[in-house]
């Protein structure tokens, strides 16, 4: 009789996939400074290339390897590579200043978002808001706007402005002076070499060297960071039902990508393997998912037209049938109440 394998579930994958997180010093400094120099490079063939055409696929190359470089930035703040080096320290805060999440807001929003992932009360802090269908009953027209304006596709497509030049920067200034300085600093640098390449340089320098890399840096970030929490299948729950493995397995996604957009995206796709364990580096995730069979079987998505648009049309939670459901099933469930209400 053959051996059954044992099946991982809970407490026990995550014991699992702890010996996949430790690094490679050398890989982490070879993927860091390879990304560097590729931004740098594409950077200068926005400015030095000929024609719009090439200069505009320079722009959007640089954009996703700003992706890239923000996932390295994320995994350095996670511990997960470069730890204790003083030079990649001094390196990441000036990246994280320049990406426009300072070290001390990032940090402090995305460890809270980890430690809460999923939870219906509290999983706002670094993440997009998420109401019940009857918390988003009761909510004033008002109300009802502001909740759906920032999950709404172009607040997700112009995130350079509304995620990171506000929410990172100016937001998290305004709440704390003392404790998020870094966030005013990273505003003026930005909007300082942005002036100075618009005036000095010109317009189109300024479109295809500054401004088009950052907007497709920010929208594709984004992006993923909505539908890594936010998919069809993805579950939620109050605070006492919430265990940190279960939110890891149901309510992130794998992201199913083709081999140049995971390389780009620095393997975020793997997103349920980084919220169990993230202190694995980001190039050992498809290492972890091959050998731990019980981490296929998880919650998918992909950058797909018509998976991109299931996830958008999500918008609040119905505890009562466990699933996240769109603004045409809420007028349903109006229509419903009044007929019962009136029969």
């Amino acid at each position: 009789m053959e051996n059954q394998r044992t099946i991982l579930t809970g407490k026990a994958l995550i014991q699992a996939t702890k010996i996949y997180a430790n690094e490679n010093k050398f890989t982490s400094w070879y993927q860091t400074l390879v990304t560097i120099v590729l931004v740098a490079l594409f950077m200068a063939g926005t400015v030095w290339l000929p024609g719009i055409v090439i200069k505009a696929a320079c722009s959007l190359c640089a954009g996703l390897l700003l992706v890239r470089m923000f996932i390295i930035y994320h995994d350095f703040e996670h511990r997960a590579i470069l730890n204790h080096s003083k030079i990649a320290t001094l390196l990441m805060k000036v990246f994280g200043i320049i990406i426009l999440s300072p070290t001390s807001i990032w940090k402090r929003s995305h460890d809270h978002h980890h430690k809460h992932n999923s939870k219906l009360f509290s999983a706002s802090i670094g993440s997009f808001p998420i109401a019940t269908k009857v918390k988003y009953q009761q909510m004033s027209r008002a109300e009802r706007f502001g909740y759906l304006a920032v999950r709404h596709p172009v607040t997700i497509a112009l995130g350079y402005f509304t995620m990171f030049i506000y929410g990172m920067c100016l937001s998290s200034f305004i709440s704390s002076p003392k404790r998020h300085w870094d966030s005013m600093l990273a505003l003026v640098l930005h909007f300082g070499v942005s002036t100075l390449v618009f005036i000095f340089l010109g317009w189109q320098v300024w479109m295809f060297f500054f401004f088009f890399p950052f907007l497709i840096a920010f929208a594709t970030g984004s992006y993923l960071f909505y539908a890594q929490h936010n998919f069809p299948g993805v579950q939620f729950a109050g605070n006492n039902e919430w265990a940190y493995e279960k939110a890891a397995m149901e309510s992130s996604s794998y992201m199913k990508m083709n081999p140049l957009m995971a390389w780009m995206t620095g393997n975020i796709g793997y997103h349920h393997i980084h919220h169990l364990n993230a202190r694995i580096p980001f190039y050992r995730l498809p290492e972890v998912m091959r050998k731990l069979p019980d981490l296929q079987n998880c919650k998918t998505t992909s950058l797909r037209i018509q998976d991109i648009i299931a996830c958008l049309r999500l918008k609040v939670w119905d505890a009562e049938n466990g699933k996240m459901i769109g603004l045409k099933d809420i007028r349903r469930f109006r229509i419903k109440k009044r007929k019962t209400a009136s029969a």
